[in-house]
């Protein structure tokens, strides 16, 4: 059983940006230490779509997905350290963000399977 986070992101608006931005989200692009440790966090499925500038991330995770872990073996791996630096040129938080919160997650508001 997995369960779904949806966070939202903004990118700097500028199409250069932007595309420089998806190339580095391009298949195969990512590398590879940092894509083995989001599935070493238990995230088993993960999706970023874009609007504009905005920024949707779906992931889908398991039972063992911690948070709070993830962020620690981050902060503690120099690879992921590197990629989120090069991301952070990309990004901006968006206004409503908390001190410190890049990715803020989105809160549901429908659910179809609960409309019977």
């Amino acid at each position: 059983m997995t369960k779904r986070h949806v966070l939202l992101l903004d990118l700097v608006d500028e199409p250069e940006s932007i595309a420089r931005y998806e190339a580095w989200h391009a298949a195969g692009a990512v590398p590879k230490p940092v894509v083995a440790s989001i599935r070493a966090a238990g995230i088993a499925a993960m999706q970023i779509f874009r609007s504009g500038n905005r920024l949707v991330m779906v992931m889908d995770v398991t039972a063992a997905f911690d948070p709070t872990a993830k962020a620690h073996a981050d902060a503690a791996d120099l690879d992921v350290v590197a990629w989120e630096t090069l991301m952070d040129g990309f990004q901006q938080r968006l206004p409503w963000a908390a001190a410190g919160e890049k990715w803020v997650q989105a809160g549901l508001i429908f659910d179809l399977a609960a409309q019977g």
